[in-house]
């Protein structure tokens, strides 16, 4: 189903980490505007895959289409949850749980909005990273793991986001990239674009991190130029837990993520808030960080 003009907006937001209760009662909160709007959800909804497929089916049943890109957390192998699928197993089991629930994941065809600001195409992605966001001074994976290790940072995708049957998480993203970049370069020349992943396109986000060796695991220098590739009006983006609105080569990136209570009880806007991708939000913070958010810790997240 396409959206039709009218007064529907298309809203994000991402790293609901519905594992904590107080984060959980936010989704009472979420409800549409109008009986038109989408609801674009970038990962990290939660650890196992009774809670994912409870919170999406709670909001697929208010908003008029929901779109689900995964996060590193849906992808852990976590210890919690009984579902012990790894890999690309894993990913396959919820995007069929997602096709039950009639949410929109990055193996369906993309839905063109064409309500206010539209038409553009809404693109869920799932591109993971490669290790090539290296920290200073390091020249490869190694090192960069290594210094990453004397710091005390080190993502927990280590241990519990497994890449089966690829080798390696780089070669998973590696290939997630090349069906991904096929599959936009099908879609009409004069169709704008809104990308919406749980890893943003370009570096320039991971610069306000407080850990910078956090960035090894934030994306892929290979998608670097696609959001001027691919004609995005929006790359809609999660997993900093720094949201927030900046502009790179006169495209918009949104950082929409909730992230864990510690860190928003800290914020002055309430928790929950649901980012308008179109039409256009205005903020005075557009070129930096929102209002009372400060920079990154940039931890095991």
């Amino acid at each position: 189903m396409e959206s039709t003009a009218g007064a529907g907006q298309l809203l994000a937001i991402s790293d609901l980490h519905i594992g904590y209760p107080d984060n959980r009662a936010l989704i009472d909160g979420m409800r549409p505007g109008s009986d038109d709007d989408w609801l674009i959800v970038a990962g990290d909804v939660a650890e196992t895959v009774a809670d994912i497929r409870w919170a999406l089916g709670t909001l697929a049943g208010r908003f008029s289409k929901v779109l689900w890109a995964p996060g590193n957390h849906e992808l852990w192998t976590h210890p919690s949850d009984p579902v012990t699928l790894r890999g690309v197993a894993r990913y396959e089991h919820l995007v069929e749980v997602c096709r039950e629930l009639g949410v929109v994941t990055p193996e369906d065809p993309y839905p063109v909005w064409r309500g206010a600001g539209g038409p553009v195409a809404v693109a869920p992605l799932f591109l993971l990273y490669d290790y090539s966001y290296l920290p200073a001074g390091s020249a490869t994976k190694a090192e960069g793991l290594a210094y990453a290790e004397s710091t005390g940072i080190v993502c927990n995708d280590e241990f519990l986001l497994h890449p089966d049957p690829y080798p390696t998480r780089e070669a998973w993203c590696r290939a997630r990239v090349a069906e991904t970049e096929r599959r936009l370069a099908e879609l009409p020349e004069d169709l704008p674009t809104v990308l919406a992943g749980h890893w943003p396109l370009d570096r320039h986000p991971t610069e306000v991190l407080w850990h910078p060796e956090f960035a090894m695991w934030c994306g892929t220098t290979l998608t670097a130029d696609w959001h001027r590739r691919f004609r995005v009006a929006t790359m809609v983006y999660g997993h900093l837990h720094i949201p927030r609105t900046t502009w790179h080569d006169g495209v918009r990136f949104m950082e929409v993520s909730v992230g864990y209570p510690r860190e928003w009880r800290k914020r002055p806007d309430p928790p929950g808030r649901l980012r308008r991708v179109l039409p256009m939000e205005v903020e005075a913070g557009d070129r930096g960080a929102a209002p009372g958010v400060g920079r990154g810790r940039g931890g095991a997240r």
